[in-house]
């Protein structure tokens, strides 16, 4: 089941794609992954978690988990993405699993346009990546099943918020539940929880 996702960018010796899921969310971690796949990997299903359904979202992630030679996954909470702003949470949580790929890469493919190197490993920026190369694509499925995972969890604790449902991000229904309830300790106080909060 080949994908329509290209295999590698620069190297298909250890090449290793990165993403986030959960940079726009009010509530919740910003969620990396790094996955490093074989050459020769596969799947018809893979792309950009977003383009993927839930379904298919969970029947590839084992996929992945299973037939990568590394991947791993790293979630940056609340008040640190508060303390160093969620553009360096999401660049460190990033950063954070391509160390812990074993072994390591010798290139690393990162969605978006942002990064900055680690450990004199060279890296390629690529705009909507995700959608382009298969490491990337796989990094976004387990980086957004992940997070889901966890706002699931969290959601059993401030229900009220219905985090199973809307995974912390600025839906209407969150915003009233921030208007009469308040905040949480999973709340990003630096963002602008409510529509007609000032901008400061």
């Amino acid at each position: 089941m080949k994908s329509m996702l290209d295999s590698y960018f620069f190297t298909k010796y250890l090449e290793a794609g990165t993403d986030e899921a959960g940079r726009g969310c009010l509530a919740g971690p910003v969620t990396a992954a790094a996955v490093l796949l074989p050459d020769g990997f596969g799947n018809k299903l893979l792309n950009d978690s977003k383009l993927v359904s839930e379904k298919n979202r969970m029947l590839l992630r084992p996929i992945i988990q299973e037939q990568a030679i590394s991947y791993a996954i790293t979630h940056l909470d609340a008040p640190l993405i508060d303390e160093i702003n969620i553009l360096n949470a999401s660049i460190l949580a990033m950063q954070k699993s391509i160390l812990k790929l074993n072994p390591l890469p010798l290139h690393v493919i990162v969605d978006g346009n942002r990064f900055k190197t680690i450990e004199n490993i060279s890296h390629s920026c690529i705009i909507k990546g995700d959608s382009k190369f298969m490491s990337i694509a796989a990094a976004s499925i387990l980086a957004k099943t992940y997070r889901d995972d966890y706002m699931n969890l969290i959601h059993e604790e401030f229900p009220m918020y219905n985090w199973k449902q809307n995974k912390g991000y600025p839906t209407k229904e969150h915003s009233e539940a921030i208007r009469k309830y308040g905040v949480t300790k999973y709340h990003r106080l630096t963002f602008r929880l409510l529509a007609e909060d000032s901008i400061t």
